[in-house]
């Protein structure tokens, strides 16, 4: 439910789950995620980082996919759509590009892509809720592709949205971008968290410091490991390659 405040909606209630479609088939041409046929769990290798040209390719050309997946998803984003239907376009779009989506059947998750709606910071699962006037919705989006993952996510912004909850994804988005600004050969993990924290505390938000970015490539999730404030802990030194 939303109240309008200045011709603007502003939600009152929480998100609560809704009801949950059938698990949508991938056809069996497409090559699966090693996880896939062991129950959902990873398996807990730690890879070296990928330096070889071969490898570094393989990942892009999945990221590029992967991204052509959440451009296609963004485009269906709306007031009344639910994120069930936003759940069937991308699963489509995958297979599409040739890929597998990366969180279905991931440690039992039913979905392709996480919709996490308004308050829920992420890994919503996508259901038969509609978007309403004035919500946010980050899309998640994971390729497994020629034996990569490529992961990309992006808020939208749901018909008219109040002041707050605009500058809120403003920020957030400054923040991606001043956290790619830090990475340089010589830098450490650190600086990206410590430059992201700079900024949204000098907006006036805080960090949700109960997950972390991660790494990819031949895993969904690896190393490193990149909180989003600054972590003495994390000294990992950047080279380039």
């Amino acid at each position: 439910m939303t109240r309008h405040h200045g011709g603007v909606p502003t939600r009152t209630r929480p998100i609560r789950p809704g009801r949950l479609s059938p698990t949508r088939p991938v056809p069996s041409g497409i090559a699966r995620p090693y996880y896939v046929a062991n129950a959902g769990q990873p398996s807990g290798r730690t890879l070296e980082p990928l330096t070889d040209a071969s490898s570094i390719d393989r990942l892009r050309a999945a990221c590029a996919a992967a991204r052509r997946v959440l451009d296609r998803v963004g485009t269906e984003v709306a007031v009344g759509v639910t994120t069930d239907s936003l759940d069937a376009v991308a699963h489509d779009a995958y297979l599409a590009e040739g890929g597998y989506p990366s969180p279905l059947g991931y440690r039992g998750f039913p979905k392709s892509i996480c919709t996490s709606v308004n308050e829920v910071v992420a890994h919503g699962i996508p259901d038969d809720r509609a978007l309403s006037a004035g919500d946010i919705v980050n899309c998640d989006i994971t390729i497994y592709l020629d034996g990569m993952h490529g992961d990309c996510s992006a808020t939208f912004l749901v018909g008219e949205v109040d002041g707050a909850t605009r500058h809120l994804v403003d920020v957030t988005e400054r923040c991606l971008y001043v956290g790619i600004d830090a990475v340089r050969p010589g830098g450490r993990v650190r600086d990206i968290g410590k430059a992201i924290q700079s900024l949204a505390h000098s907006e006036g938000l805080g960090i949700v410091r109960e997950l972390v970015g991660h790494g990819i490539g031949e895993e969904f999730h690896s190393a490193p490991y990149v909180h989003h404030y600054d972590e003495p802990r994390d000294r990992t030194r950047l080279r380039a390659g």
